[in-house]
């Protein structure tokens, strides 16, 4: 009896330097974008301040332009932002991912084992 295989995977962008944007760092940038903190962003998704600030150093150093733009926090603490270019980095990204999933189901079902 012959089985049915079912297509899976995840999608992510790179460079020659390695993965620059995936599931994890869109969720980081849009949590970013809701909250206005690097801090409670990484707080949220249960990571260190360290991690998602290397995370948010790596995107906007290998991105044409910055992605986030963070301000040195004062009496009411910093805060940080999306660029242009963060926001139209999650849009494509999100573009892509449906690209693929439609790529996933219509393939999904035609392998046979």
């Amino acid at each position: 009896m012959d089985k049915t295989l079912t297509l899976n995977g995840r999608i992510w962008f790179e460079t020659a330097d390695g993965k620059l944007l995936g599931h994890g760092r869109v969720e980081l940038l849009e949590r970013i974008r809701d909250s206005g903190s690097l801090r409670q962003a990484a707080m949220q998704m249960k990571m260190s301040y360290r991690q998602a600030w290397d995370m948010v150093g790596y995107m906007n150093q290998h991105f044409s332009a910055p992605v986030v733009i963070s301000h040195r926090g004062g009496k009411g603490g910093g805060s940080a932002e999306l660029t242009e270019k963060g926001i139209q980095a999650i849009e494509q990204f999100k573009l892509f991912q449906e690209k693929f999933n439609s790529f996933l189901e219509a393939n999904s079902g035609l392998i046979k084992i």
